[in-house]
């Protein structure tokens, strides 16, 4: 059912809510592999596998915002015989609310969603233009933000790996232009009290995205809190699902 743009990381034959994950600018599916001890048994765990990484390294990047959340919405719509829960981290926040709104418009709209470390569409501002630095300075902006990529940097052989993906992730945020779009279903949003990128204002700017409820949890870190803290998370996301259905 899930074809090339979706990873089952804890499959589950008759679930009560699927979780779909979706990864950060540079990162993939695999990210979320630790949430699959965090998932109870009656919950599937799913990752959005962008193109040009992981399984998917020959196919050409996805050159739009658009194109991206497009195809990602198809290939969720036959999932939606099942609560759909969508979680976004950082560039994944802001795909994941265009395939909510896209599924939304298509009276499929996901039950909750949930995004992290990502300004609200209000409050965004014009992205940098790292797409176009150098190895170097823009190796020195990743690990800036922490998180567990940054320890591919360490190894040589792995940086033409990782490195086309975080330019191309970077290049179409670059281009990237957020409306704000009201949707049906109810938004939690995440952050870390450190993330000096993302302050907590400026996540608290997703309640103008949803007519249903909104909620707002901040963590304990930087722009990657959530590294070390799936269950805490997991716990979270799924607590509030339970509330906004109640």
């Amino acid at each position: 059912m899930t074809g090339r743009w979706l990873r089952t990381l804890k499959p589950c034959s008759r679930p009560r809510l699927r979780l779909v994950c979706f990864p950060h600018a540079g990162g993939a599916a695999s990210y979320f592999v630790p949430w699959a001890e965090a998932v109870p048994g009656d919950v599937e765990l799913l990752a959005v596998c962008y193109p040009g990484r992981e399984d998917r390294l020959a196919e050409p990047f996805a050159e739009s915002m658009e194109q991206l959340a497009e195809a990602i919405a198809r290939a969720c719509a036959p999932l939606a015989d099942r609560p759909l829960v969508f979680f976004g981290h950082s560039m994944g926040a802001s795909v994941a609310y265009e395939t909510a709104a896209r599924l939304a418009a298509q009276d499929r709209s996901p039950a909750l969603l949930c995004v992290s470390a990502r300004r609200g569409p209000g409050r965004s501002h014009p992205a940098r233009a790292l797409a176009h630095l150098d190895d170097d300075r823009l190796i020195a902006e990743v690990r800036a933000l922490g998180g567990t990529q940054a320890e591919a940097f360490d190894h040589p052989e792995l940086r033409p790996l990782v490195l086309p993906a975080i330019r191309s992730d970077y290049r179409l945020l670059s281009t990237y232009e957020p409306r704000v779009m009201t949707l049906p279903c109810p938004v939690a949003a995440y952050g870390g009290t450190e993330d000096v990128d993302v302050p907590e204002e400026a996540v608290r700017a997703w309640q103008d995205v949803t007519r249903s409820g909104f909620t707002l949890r901040v963590f304990p870190g930087g722009h990657f809190y959530l590294a070390d803290r799936a269950r805490d998370l997991v716990a979270e996301v799924l607590a509030c699902e339970t509330t906004t259905r109640a």
